[in-house]
């Protein structure tokens, strides 16, 4: 059957996630924490520092909370090839413990018709399995090319988040490692269209491409510095748009223009093109 828009509210079963202090270094290596800057970000990517507790880094929710993706499964059938990651948000609650467990509810929180495909809204909500408590909540959309024209709403459209006229208050450019794909998909995403030449060719480019959710975690490291003097606590949430893939070995440039209780950002590739926009950054409390 087609994309049914009969499907929103529709949950996914509790999926449970455990992880380990190893697994959020491997994570922070991942997205290139300690390439630069590395005494700012020992206590991502080693269990002590000057006496510093280990830290996670808060984009680890898109990784901690991927089960919730199972509410994919009641919107009807589509050609997995055609799906494409659009936007990502995250909302925490506080820092992600170094070590622990969560169960996490995916909910199809949106089904729209933009004519030449449609696009699901996926929130996911994970809660800490020792407390009860809700840890942090995800929001990813996905654009499935072929599936519209079933005369839905359209919903939102436009613009968001613009950048003001004027220089960036942060500039921040990281570089990432030619083989940054290969280390990032350990964290879980085994795509291959990340590792396989073959494959990616399949998909139109000459080499595989950095995982949207890499680029995701390099920008939520340089806002983590820009704005939150390196504490997690004070990390409240981001959301983005994924507008241009990005090859391993591209340097990312995040620009950042502060704001009330945040800031608006982008991210850049090495050509100034713009591969994660409508970027918004909230503070914590």
């Amino acid at each position: 059957m087609p994309i049914d828009p009969g499907a929103v509210g529709a949950r996914s079963e509790p999926i449970r996630r455990s992880w380990t202090g190893t697994d959020t270094i491997l994570y922070a290596l991942g997205v290139g924490a300690g390439a630069e800057d590395p005494l700012a970000e020992l206590a991502f990517t080693t269990e002590n520092s000057n006496g510093v507790e280990q830290r996670v880094l808060p984009t680890m929710a898109v990784v901690l909370g991927v089960g919730g993706a199972g509410a994919f499964g009641s919107i009807g059938s589509f050609n997995p090839a055609m799906l494409v990651h659009g936007e990502q948000a995250i909302t925490l609650a506080g820092p992600i413990p170094v070590q622990g467990e969560v169960e996490t509810v995916g909910e199809i929180t949106g089904i729209y018709d933009k004519g030449k495909g449609a696009l699901v809204e996926v929130t996911s909500r994970s809660t800490d399995t020792a407390t009860g408590e809700l840890l942090f909540t995800t929001v990813m959309s996905a654009f499935i090319r072929g599936e519209g024209g079933f005369g839905g709403d359209r919903g939102p459209s436009g613009p968001r988040n613009v950048p003001p006229d004027r220089a960036p208050d942060h500039t921040t450019t990281y570089p990432t490692r030619v083989d940054q794909a290969l280390l990032y998909r350990l964290s879980g995403d085994r795509n291959p269209l990340h590792s396989d030449p073959t494959f990616a060719a399949m998909g139109g480019f000459d080499r595989p491409i950095l995982h949207g959710l890499c680029t995701y975690g390099f920008t939520g490291r340089a806002l983590l510095h820009q704005l939150c003097e390196g504490d997690p606590a004070r990390f409240g949430g981001m959301e983005g748009r994924f507008s241009s893939p990005v090859l391993p070995g591209e340097r990312l440039t995040v620009e950042t223009w502060v704001e009330d209780g945040g800031a608006v950002f982008r991210t850049l590739g090495d050509d100034g093109r713009v591969v994660l926009d409508g970027g918004r950054f909230t503070l914590a409390g």
